[in-house]
């Protein structure tokens, strides 16, 4: 089919071909509301510069889906259902579809700009999700905040901060024994610069899985963090401290 004539249902479908899950009806009308809520919400707020059918079906959405053989592996690690933790979601990826496509997950969407968090509220009420919720901050108040430091099973960033940087936001939020887990691009530089970081706060690399997005020419890395010490307290440092001054 010409990509002109795709419609979003059939940009859905393409998606679950690429990916090799094929999201159940139920799922796919789900994902198709939360599009169609996104698009009309960018007309007046800036969520997203990527806002076509194509466009967030593949580079958000079926971006996204590349974590869920990582979700399902930690899963099967834990007897009970796991929970997630989205450093930095802006318009709610890749912590949305996650949710959809594995619902016994328990997710917190976790954002610096209100408007962002405002939006997600009204897709989690309008999809009538349970065991997901926004937080406002930044991840440095989040990774000292009760409730938050130290309690997820996986925390996951899709944000373009260098590795050192997102590894001080995302490793404090990880139980021992848990992952985070950075989406990249080209990782040619990225872990040498990262590696005292990681192991300062507890960290170490465990994998770093590289492909091609599938339906594209985009190279993606997702660096897999297992955490396998407490995050010293003196971590995360104060907001702006990690950008400025990177471990």
């Amino acid at each position: 089919m010409n990509p002109a004539d795709m419609t979003l249902a059939d940009w859905l479908d393409r998606v679950g071909e690429l990916s090799g899950e094929i999201m159940p009806l139920p799922v796919r009308e789900q994902m198709a509301t939360f599009i169609q809520m996104l698009q009309a919400a960018n007309r007046n707020i800036n969520l997203t510069a990527i806002a076509d059918d194509e466009g967030i079906a593949i580079r958000h959405i079926l971006d996204s889906m590349t974590l869920l053989p990582l979700v399902d592996k930690l899963q099967a690690e834990c007897p009970q259902p796991i929970s997630l933790v989205d450093v930095g979601t802006g318009a709610g990826f890749p912590g949305m579809p996650l949710k959809l496509l594995r619902p016994a997950c328990s997710v917190v969407l976790l954002d610096a700009l209100a408007k962002r968090l405002r939006f997600l509220d009204t897709v989690i009420e309008q999809l009538r999700l349970d065991n997901i919720r926004t937080w406002h901050g930044r991840a440095e108040d989040a990774g000292r905040e009760d409730g938050l430091r130290g309690r997820f099973d996986l925390a996951v960033a899709r944000a373009v901060a260098p590795l050192n940087v997102l590894a001080e936001y995302g490793l404090p939020l990880v139980r021992t024994g848990g992952l985070f887990v950075a989406m990249k691009g080209r990782p040619e530089s990225e872990w040498p610069l990262a590696a005292r970081a990681v192991k300062i706060l507890g960290g170490e690399l465990e994998d770093i899985r590289q492909f091609t997005l599938p339906g594209t020419d985009m190279q993606r890395s997702l660096f897999c963090l297992r955490k396998v010490r407490t995050t010293p307290n003196a971590y995360p440092r104060k907001a702006g401290k990690a950008e400025k001054q990177p471990l």
